[in-house]
């Protein structure tokens, strides 16, 4: 004789992929839609009127879990009680209850307003507001804290975890450390279900399995100095910046963004204020006679606030100006930012000066709290010495020929 209830095995429901409804008994159904998706159904009657409520999807739901489901409902439709009126009601009650309890959303924007002043400058408050709106709040935002469980977690990362890993390292940090705020202001109890390490490294694969690492195409320092008088034969506005770029091993907002106001001709120095510098920290930046030459050069056809003026006066070059200049001289494949990696090649191979000096030349944050204790100032002078080797070995060239390009 066929059983009644519990016709489905957890291997027919993960293998099984017909579209159609597959009783399992009592009521319980496994319903597979055109797109492949599989849910569990509910069907029973009520007042004479056939009635069916959804269970939850399938990936979230096991059956184990739908069939536990399914017998409260049927407990409940035995005793008179619509279990489809039922939930609306306890999501009432849910919700009532929750009016005076804190949302996720709450604690994060007090966790944002207590950091903020620690953080380095006003665009990485502004970069946590936008991802957790983007990626958590949808999910999260009025949701007590203290409810804020795992698959809550799972379902803001899955669909980003592959396709955007960096932002979803990033989505998942701020929500562990906002249910860490939470929890040492007694908000909630319990492990942290965003916790990377012996919690979702078992769930999700590691960043380094799905991150595609994308390097910046950088020129082989070798070809620089015959790149440079290529480039020196070009008279735009946007060949100055890319070549004073490569003269200081500065990126390219840092550059495009440059005012004369920050230009010591007597001392040869740039200062970056900390505004523009990624770290948020000012910059002192050395210059090689040809930097100050090209400055000079520069000076005489002022037009601007700016060094290097886009088409409007009042406005620096564009982002893409160097990279569209890069293709008109068919090096597609190198970028500008990449000629820091040149830079920082050339300093390894070819001179004995210390790492130290060329990172920060480069403005790299120190990487240890400790040798930022011992470090304090900023190798000024030894970093001087580097940049005009740089700029000497710059103006080194091959018997290549070079082809003025127009």
């Amino acid at each position: 004789m066929a059983r009644a209830i519990n016709k489905l095995s957890a291997r027919f429901v993960a293998t099984a992929a017909t579209p159609g409804r597959y009783a399992d008994g009592g009521g319980l159904y496994l319903q597979i839609a055109q797109g492949g998706s599989k849910s569990w159904l509910y069907r029973f009657m009520m007042s004479g009127r056939s009635r069916q409520m959804g269970l939850g999807p399938v990936q979230t739901i096991s059956l184990a879990e739908a069939r536990t489901k399914a017998e409260v409902c049927r407990k409940q439709v035995l005793e008179g009680i619509d279990p489809i009126d039922a939930r609306a009601a306890d999501r009432a009650r849910r919700i009532t209850e929750n009016a005076t309890i804190r949302t996720f959303k709450w604690c994060a924007e007090r966790y944002i307003k207590a950091h903020a002043p620690a953080w380095q400058n006003v665009k990485h408050s502004k970069q946590w507001t936008s991802t957790l709106a983007t990626y958590a709040y949808p999910t999260l935002a009025e949701l007590p804290v203290g409810s804020v469980e795992t698959s809550h977690v799972i379902e803001i990362l899955e669909p980003i975890w592959s396709e955007k890993p960096e932002t979803a390292s990033r989505v998942r940090g701020r929500v562990e450390s906002i249910l860490d705020w939470a929890t040492a202001h007694q908000l909630r109890q319990g492990p942290n279900p965003a916790l990377w390490r012996g919690h979702l490294d078992k769930l999700l694969p590691k960043r380094s399995k799905v991150q595609k690492v994308k390097h910046h195409a950088a020129l082989p320092y070798v070809e620089c100095a015959d790149f440079m008088v290529e480039l020196r034969a070009r008279e735009a506005i946007a060949a100055r910046g890319l070549e004073f770029l490569i003269l200081t091993a500065a990126r390219t907002g840092e550059v495009i963004g440059s005012t004369w106001p920050e230009i010591n001709f007597d001392d040869k120095l740039w200062v970056v204020p900390g505004d523009r510098m990624k770290v948020g920290v000012e910059h002192r930046v050395p210059l090689s006679a040809p930097a100050i030459e090209l400055l000079e050069a520069m000076k005489a056809l002022r037009r601007s606030d700016f060094i290097f003026p886009g088409h409007r006066d009042k406005a620096p070059l564009s982002n893409m100006a160097f990279l569209q200049l890069l293709k008109r001289m068919e090096y597609d494949g190198v970028t500008a930012h990449g000629f820091r990696s040149s830079f920082k090649d050339w300093a390894a191979e070819k001179t004995r000066y210390p790492n130290e000096v060329s990172e920060q030349a480069l403005a790299h944050t120190i990487s240890t709290k400790v040798e930022a204790a011992y470090r304090r100032g900023d190798l000024f002078e030894k970093r001087k010495a580097l940049m005009d080797d740089w700029a000497a070995y710059l103006a080194q060239t091959t018997d290549a020929k070079v082809v003025r390009l127009l």
